[in-house]
């Protein structure tokens, strides 16, 4: 994928400048940085002129002109040293301070998003704004902007002290210098583009990298070892080619450079000691205005890199406020104080359609009841919109049309965290966090006891796997739970609902992924799970939700059917009848 090429432009510049807002708790260290960075530049521009006076005190009828100069000399540096410190120093502190409030700011907004933006946006991405994108960011302040600014110093006052010192060999070295400055231009865009073309192509050998890891496990399965090493390989040799190609045309340039570089140089100095031959200039002026034009060349040399710098972190900057400016749901990142409900849940002509596919209405008029206490359970065919009522019930979405409520009040007049606390979600495939088996049993209710822990366990079938690993409780999961097998993954997530204790529980085909042997530990597990709470059961196997108190039948965003398992059975080219005919048989 192409890197989008970042321009300045007054709505992004100004987006970006939005940044400094997180610098204003520490302007007070941030104005002295200023401060010193100033001083430090201007104090090193003096530095060639005493030097030059230093060469010229040699023919002095002043005996003590050398001494005096040299410890003037020493002073400076002593000076430039100390104030250097303190830039650094400075810079640094208010820059770390406020990139992690950023970072953390960012992170709140990230999480507090709701669930449409997720859907939307990739994960790499979103991540990879909070991580490289800040990182940039870092070198930007720390580095780019007191660069800028001591160019913003440096070239003027060099400008002015080359005038001062000849204004005819300035004049000649403004005349000479836009050869080398032609070469830099037309060389520099050609390499840079082989530059981006060599990034692209090891950009898309990592991708190689990422896909066949991610994917490892087709990859053994097909024994296609043989054709991820030769795209690899492909991708690699590609690259290569593209760097011999780079590394030959800036070996060229820079025999161009140093040799159009070196020519001029040698001509102002050919020039300048003509101008020492007629008494126009000193060899002390001579050394000044060579040590300034070198200030300056590399002053200009780097002007381009630092606004390239400016460029990407301009682009960095907007895509962060970007995130910032996305609206957030409001939930709270603190504790928040516990309510108390009791599990009554009702739809009411509910109608929904995806933000993203606003043509399609998943959910069309849905009204149900269940009281506190009941089991609800829904079936139907992929698609129908099973998930998303669940999804509608722990507000990830909000319905277009009608109204949910909780105990007869609407959903959307609680607190969000508030009304999500009182509520479980054991899902299908279950997400698990890369800590312990007791970390992601505490997500359920954090601080609780590892008494409160043993017995949740316990309660989920999950004690007699749990305590034959040598480290217990303490064994770590790895990365999404992968050194737990799926009904191991489904009583660790059913320990967490059973300690957070809900008056609301949504099971989304909890056990259509497993084995029989796991079928069973996990539905006795939810069966002690759903005991006198409130459940919403979805259901793929039909064998599981045979007890329900009420079934709904949906198909295409409709209920068709409702009732116990026993009225549905009975009803004649039901599709409930015809989906557990369909199960008996594939049995």
């Amino acid at each position: 994928m192409k890197e989008k090429k970042q321009r300045f432009s007054k709505e992004a510049t100004k987006k970006a400048m939005r940044v400094f807002r997180f610098i204003k708790p520490f302007r007070i260290a941030f104005a002295f940085g200023m401060l010193v960075l100033v001083l430090s530049s201007a104090i090193t521009m003096a530095f060639p002129k005493f030097l030059g006076d230093l060469i010229d005190s040699v023919n002095s009828a002043d005996e003590n002109a050398v001494n005096n100069i040299t410890l003037l000399l020493v002073g400076i540096f002593l000076s430039i040293a100390i104030l250097s410190f303190f830039r650094v120093y400075l810079f640094g502190y208010v820059t770390h301070k406020a990139l992690a409030l950023l970072r953390l700011t960012t992170y709140k907004h990230l999480i507090s998003s709701p669930m449409g933006y997720f859907s939307q946006k990739r994960v790499g991405e979103l991540s990879s704004r909070i991580t490289s994108d800040i990182a940039l960011l870092q070198e930007t302040f720390t580095v780019t902007i007191a660069e800028f600014i001591r160019q913003f110093i440096t070239i003027p006052l060099g400008l002015f002290f080359l005038l001062f010192i000849s204004f005819r060999l300035t004049v000649f070295m403004i005349a000479v210098i836009p050869v080398v400055a032609i070469i830099g231009i037309f060389f520099g865009k050609f390499i840079k583009k082989l530059s981006k073309e060599a990034q692209d192509d090891i950009a898309e050998s990592n991708t190689v990298v990422d896909e066949t890891l991610h994917g490892i496990a087709s990859v053994k399965s097909y024994a296609n070892e043989f054709f991820e090493i030769l795209r690899y390989k492909k991708s690699i040799d590609s690259s290569v080619a593209t760097s011999i190609k780079r590394a030959k045309w800036r070996g060229l340039f820079i025999g161009l450079i140093m040799f159009a570089s070196g020519s001029a140089i040698i001509s102002i100095i050919w020039y300048g000691l003509h101008m020492v031959q007629v008494g126009e200039i000193t060899i002390g002026g001579l050394l000044q205005f060579a040590i300034y034009s070198a200030i300056l060349g590399v002053s200009f040399g780097g002007t381009a890199d630092l606004f390239s710098q400016l460029q990407k972190s301009i682009g960095a900057t907007e895509n962060l406020m970007n995130i910032l400016e996305e609206t957030t749901e409001e939930v709270a990142l603190e504790a928040s104080e516990k309510i108390e409900i009791e599990g009554n849940l009702s739809f009411k002509n509910v109608s929904f359609s995806y933000p993203s596919r606003r043509d399609i209405e998943v959910l069309k008029d849905i009204s149900f009841e269940v009281k506190k206490g009941k089991q609800l359970a829904f079936v139907g065919p992929s698609g129908a919109g099973k998930s998303t009522i669940a999804g509608l019930i722990f507000r990830f979405y909000n319905p277009e049309n009608g109204m949910i409520s909780v105990d007869g009040k609407n959903i959307v007049d609680y607190q969000l965290s508030q009304i999500r606390n009182q509520m479980a979600l054991v899902p299908q495939e279950v997400m698990l966090f890369g800590g312990s088996i007791k970390e992601n049993i505490e997500y359920g209710k954090p601080g609780a006891t590892d008494k409160e822990i043993f017995e949740a366990a316990k309660k989920a079938n999950a004690l007699e796997f749990i305590e034959s690993f040598p480290d217990k409780f303490e064994t770590l999961v790895g990365d999404r739970g992968i050194q737990l097998s799926g009904g191991q993954k489904q009583r660790i997530a059913i320990a967490r609902a059973i300690l957070k204790n809900p008056a609301i529980l949504v099971l989304d085909e909890a056990t259509s992924a497993l084995d029989s042997e796991s079928e069973r530990l996990v539905q006795e597990a939810l069966d002690r799970l759903m005991e006198g709470r409130t459940s919403i059961v979805i259901a793929h196997r039909l064998s599981t939700i045979k007890n329900a108190d009420n079934i709904i039948v949906l198909d295409k965003g409709r209920i068709k059917e409702s009732g116990t398992h026993a009225d549905l059975i009975q009803l004649e080219n039901g599709i409930y009848k015809n989906l557990s005919t369909l199960q008996l048989t594939a049995v």
